[in-house]
């Protein structure tokens, strides 16, 4: 039997293909480490876009002026940036001080639980909470988070420093896309691409929002039922993890059942905020979120998680926090050319980076230059 002669595939092709691929891992080689320079600009991106969006939300749905609107999207955002890290911190610190001593304070109940835990596992001798604390460096511990501390304070000035310029610019943007597109029809189609971008980091931003807050109110409800301690401050925790795919839930879910169990003497309280989160969780997982997530949403679980890695690995949490929608903003800007369209199809949930045109590779684009020739003495 004649084997069949294998597939052509055109040189053009593989050169094309194989310079992409260089492209990534030196464009993936350059984040990494100018990670000091561009993690605050990305952070600072990411806050233009959500004063930017929040300034629109005020304007359609107020009878608030425009510039007012901007102010008071700005403040809002700031306010909200700083009392963020302020309450994590905090919330930190304190955690770190009842650490200190928990020999004194909570060693009896550590001990119980201890036991009981290696009784399951037939251990006879379980060590105590002493002799498990005296093996760690409380005081590296402490060391390490001040240091942390001390870069997220930084990080935190260089990213309004980044914020203040790139507001600064806004006015400009105009001017500098008629001078780079003089063309109408592509300035439109550059416009479009922006608008594609903005639009999918908006989706998400409020979808985890809106997501965020419901599971809030009901983990809120359900601490404050079983009397757990610091409530507030773990209801705050659990909107913020939120954002971080995948991580964000496995926290929300687990770290307060197990606060439960050396808080109470008993362990149905950590049974039930175990059982509760999971279905709160699960509920919002597959019934509320997808329903919210629309067409901008439309990105592959496992490139959600490639995702994840790959930002945590380049810039940590901040990285974490962003990966998604730096996901959805690759995705839309590779979707709008022909070359790299098949990376978008790839990054797509169901091979259709943009549902509403989906026979045409670059729809709009290709419409416009189908298109009767536009006045050009109009910007």
């Amino acid at each position: 039997m004649a084997m069949k002669p294998p597939i052509a595939v055109p040189t053009s092709t593989v050169a094309r293909n194989a310079l992409v691929a260089v492209a990534i891992v030196a464009v993936g080689g350059a984040v990494y480490w100018l990670a000091d320079i561009l993690t605050p600009l990305a952070m600072a991106i990411f806050l233009l876009i959500m004063i930017d969006g929040l300034k629109r939300f005020i304007e359609e749905r107020t009878p608030v002026p425009s510039h007012l609107a901007g102010a008071a999207a700005l403040i809002v955002v700031i306010l909200g940036f700083f009392a963020s890290i302020a309450i994590i911190a905090n919330g930190a610190l304190n955690f770190f001080d009842d650490a200190t001593g928990v020999t004194s304070r909570m060693g009896p109940r550590l001990d119980q639980v201890i036991g009981d835990v290696a009784a399951l596992f037939g251990v006879q001798t379980p060590p105590t909470a002493s002799e498990l604390i005296t093996q760690l460096d409380i005081r590296g511990y402490l060391t390490a988070f001040a240091l942390q501390a001390q870069g997220a304070v930084t990080g935190a000035v260089f990213v309004l420093i980044y914020l203040a310029f790139l507001l600064a610019s806004q006015a400009g943007f105009r001017r500098k896309l008629v001078g780079m597109f003089p063309d109408r029809v592509n300035r439109s189609e550059a416009m479009e691409v922006f608008q594609r971008v903005r639009g999918g980091v908006e989706g998400y931003l409020w979808v985890q929002t809106v997501t965020g807050a419901m599971i809030c109110a009901a983990a809120w409800a359900l601490m404050r039922g079983v009397g757990l301690q610091n409530a507030e401050f773990w209801t705050f925790v659990i909107f913020i993890v939120c954002f971080i795919p995948v991580l964000g839930g496995a926290v929300a879910g687990l770290v307060p059942p197990l606060f439960a169990l050396v808080q109470f003497e008993t362990y149905w309280q950590a049974g039930v905020l175990l059982v509760g989160l999971q279905a709160i969780l699960f509920v919002s997982g597959n019934f509320i979120q997808p329903r919210m997530q629309g067409e901008n949403q439309n990105i592959d679980p496992v490139v959600v998680l490639l995702s994840l890695a790959f930002w945590g690995k380049v810039w940590g949490i901040v990285g974490m926090f962003l990966s998604t929608p730096l996901a959805v903003m690759a995705m839309a800007i590779l979707a709008e050319f022909r070359g790299s369209r098949w990376m978008a199809i790839l990054l797509s949930g169901d091979g259709e980076p943009y549902a509403q045109h989906p026979e045409v590779p670059e729809s709009a684009a290709t419409r416009r230059r189908q298109s009767p020739p536009a006045d050009e003495s109009r910007p």
